[in-house]
């Protein structure tokens, strides 16, 4: 048993898979350098989907495609303007952990945690943004309204988050480790009014990437999270249903490490078939005299995106005029196909996209919808990339 000052917890069964883990990062640290344009596509989509995973999680009744439009500034009508602001409000507080993180004066700290918090609740004064809670709290199951969770009082919490944070500072735990203690310690101490789950989720990968673990793959935990919501509530019943600073967290630092080295297995395998993906589209632009920007666009359309003029422009940084004749373009090639009028134009994806993409994997079968092409060619990509009894071990319920 580790010997902390709150939160006690026992790693010994996690070495195998905290050892996998570094060999992961050792072997991500080395990999080629990506495309530019590769690389900032995938951070983008990276960060949409924890943004949509974390924020559902919460309540907030978002897709990633939502989350994409926001970001790119035309948030669709589907979604209030409270919850846009909310979907900007955590990634703003992504991005602002990322900043803090390289400052060689870095401290963990009380302020830290509150101005990560005002940043996820976009600084909605009325819920609590920006300070402690300064009255009781109590977690409930929002199915039922049943009370599961005691919180500590709220005058206990100012000290609690300073033994949190000390506790914390002098420790010397794996990264994964620490990541996961800080999430499940955080959570117990709930000292914020709104915001406490998606503030500690923030938290853990900030440890993840101050520890070394910088690549989205392994500070994206949120997402994972988002398809295995059952998994991670129970792994809070170690708490108990009512707060004691002594209680024993292994269970929860033990099921984080483990859906930490599920989330880089998979997402590894992920990155590769998306990566093959991203270069067959820029050659099928090439072959056809394309700019090889236009990615963007057939990319988001391949997904089953809509794209749009001013949302392409904001991943590609174009005037527009070049926006809308790169899209008519990839509309002539039969890539895309428009819809709308010109005010409300939109794009999806064209009838040639994915017959040029079994073209240019040699299969003979022609998609007959966007459905069934989509999951022909990544079918094809992965199994390509990886043996099928491999996909099995990583992926058992494929």
């Amino acid at each position: 048993m580790n010997s902390v000052m709150i939160f006690p917890f026992d790693t010994e069964h996690e070495a195998r898979q905290l050892a996998e883990l570094d060999e992961w990062r050792e072997r991500m640290d080395k990999q080629r350098p990506m495309t530019r344009r590769w690389a900032s596509r995938l951070r983008r989509d990276l960060e949409a989907e924890a943004v949509a995973a974390s924020t559902r999680m919460e309540g907030v009744p978002v897709t990633v495609d939502d989350v994409l439009q926001i970001l790119a500034g035309e948030p669709p009508k589907s979604v209030s303007p409270y919850n846009s602001q909310l979907v900007r409000g955590y990634r703003d507080a992504m991005t602002y952990v990322l900043r803090r993180a390289d400052d060689p004066n870095f401290e963990w700290n009380g302020e830290l945690l509150v101005g990560i918090q005002d940043r996820v609740l976009a600084g909605h004064y009325e819920d609590g943004a920006g300070r402690l809670r300064t009255g009781p709290s109590l977690v409930a199951k929002p199915d039922t309204g049943e009370i599961i969770f005691r919180p500590p009082a709220f005058d206990d919490v100012p000290a609690l988050v300073d033994a949190l944070c000390e506790t914390f500072a002098l420790s010397n735990w794996h990264p994964a480790v620490a990541a996961a203690w800080m999430h499940v310690a955080f959570a117990a101490i709930h000292p914020f009014k709104d915001g406490n789950g998606r503030t500690a989720r923030i938290l853990s990968s900030l440890v993840m990437y101050r520890c070394g673990f910088r690549t989205p793959t392994f500070t994206s935990l949120e997402e994972w999270w988002g398809r295995h919501p059952d998994d991670y509530y129970r792994a809070f019943a170690c708490l108990g249903d009512t707060f004691s600073s002594h209680v024993d967290v292994t269970p929860f630092v033990s099921v984080h490490v483990t859906a930490q080295l599920s989330q880089v297995r998979a997402l590894d395998l992920r990155e590769r078939t998306q990566r093959g993906l991203w270069v067959m589209l820029e050659n099928i632009l090439i072959d056809r005299d394309l700019h090889e920007r236009i990615t963007n666009a057939v990319w988001d359309a391949f997904f089953g995106r809509t794209v749009t003029a001013g949302y392409y422009r904001d991943f590609t940084s174009v005037s527009a005029g070049t926006a809308t004749a790169d899209l008519k373009a990839a509309t002539a090639a039969g890539l895309l196909t428009a819809m709308g009028e010109t005010r409300a134009r939109r794009y999806i994806a064209g009838s040639k996209l994915y017959r040029a993409l079994a073209k240019e994997l040699g299969l003979e079968e022609h998609p007959t919808s966007s459905e069934v092409g989509r999951s022909l060619i990544i079918t094809e990509l992965s199994q390509r990339l990886i043996p099928r009894e491999t996909q099995t071990a990583l992926f058992p319920s494929a």
